[in-house]
């Protein structure tokens, strides 16, 4: 190569997995700190919390921001499809890690909550990586402390409506109760791929009680992806804005095995993707991806939907969709 020719950074210069590891997308390293997130100018952060101790099942979730982190080197920041550029719409970085509190969750998901509020005091979108599904409550909590009427939109096998689980409140199955106890109105709460097999019925009960929306995954069986879409930014995109976490365990169990509880029957990975476009198009509060369990494993397939459903909260929230150069063929002509 000619030294005086340009560069394409989107183009690979050598193999995937070398250099620098365990950042994603091999983004920078900014603390989650507002001044300096503002100082770099970063419109999204990753956030990792690795954390599993409220895990009712399979263990495994702690390695979640690791995983998705290692297998995000088969990603690049542009999209050919849209002729898009993550890194050009959004300059993202990668904050680290929470520091966690052995076996303890609420001092864990108080520095959680702290950091990513820094994170949102910044401007920039919080994307959170866990973790088994209890780290949407600091996620949460921390929105809520930042937003007046912030709506919700869970796309999981479960309900995750337990008001607590043998007195422990803190839980992975109680996402949705303390989201509402920091602020959200249930009303604006939308449940999306629910499966009747896998969900008790005090946790029907509680989104009966309260309001919540629930699209069950038969529901989507016969409208499709788009008519479930429209229906959750119906319920929670009347406020604020939305808040998205999204259950890697929503996936059938064919497509996303290494998860806590791998899920038969579930979402295809095609139709995770067009949920979380057109959720994500209308722009977000911030977004977490949840339950992917590397060590539940042999294969890296669980991680690498991980961390392409954040891409594409990202991409979406910073308006991919509005391009359409390569869909027409016009950037092939």
């Amino acid at each position: 190569m000619a030294e005086n020719q340009a560069t394409d950074p989107t183009m690979w210069s050598s193999v995937l997995h070398a250099g620098i590891s365990n950042s994603f997308l091999r983004l920078p390293h900014v603390p989650a700190d507002a001044n300096k997130l503002r100082e770099y100018g970063a419109k999204a952060a990753i956030y990792g919390i690795p954390w599993d101790a409220t895990n009712i099942s399979r263990t495994g979730a702690n390695y979640g921001p690791r995983g998705i982190r290692d297998v995000s080197c088969q990603f690049l920041t542009y999209n050919a499809t849209f002729d898009f550029d993550l890194a050009e719409a959004l300059n993202p970085v990668d904050t680290g890690d929470c520091n966690v509190v052995l076996a303890n969750a609420e001092k864990t998901f108080a520095r959680a909550q702290a950091d990513i509020g820094q994170i949102i005091e910044s401007g920039a979108l919080p994307v959170t990586l866990g973790g088994d599904h209890s780290i949407t409550i600091p996620a949460a909590r921390a929105i809520a402390d930042h937003y007046d009427d912030p709506g919700l939109i869970l796309v999981d096998m479960h309900l995750d409506t337990a008001p607590d689980v043998g007195g422990e409140v803190l839980n992975h199955c109680c996402p949705i109760p303390r989201a509402v106890e920091a602020g959200f109105d249930p009303e604006k709460i939308a449940l999306v791929g629910i499966s009747g097999w896998m969900n008790p019925r005090t946790e029907l009960e509680y989104c009966r009680e309260r309001g919540i929306t629930v699209i069950w995954l038969e529901d989507i069986w016969e409208r499709g992806t788009a008519w479930a879409v429209e229906r959750a930014l119906e319920v929670a995109g009347a406020g604020d804005g939305v808040y998205l976490s999204f259950d890697v365990d929503s996936l059938d169990a064919a497509y996303a095995p290494g998860t806590c509880c791998p899920s038969p029957g579930g979402l295809t990975s095609r139709e995770a993707i067009e949920i979380v476009r057109g959720v994500s198009s209308q722009g977000l509060l911030g977004v977490d991806v949840v339950e992917v369990a590397p060590s539940l494993e042999a294969t890296p397939s669980t991680a690498l939907i991980g961390g392409r459903v954040a891409l594409e909260a990202m991409a979406f929230h910073a308006g991919a969709a509005k391009n359409e150069r390569s869909r027409s063929g016009r950037a092939l002509a």
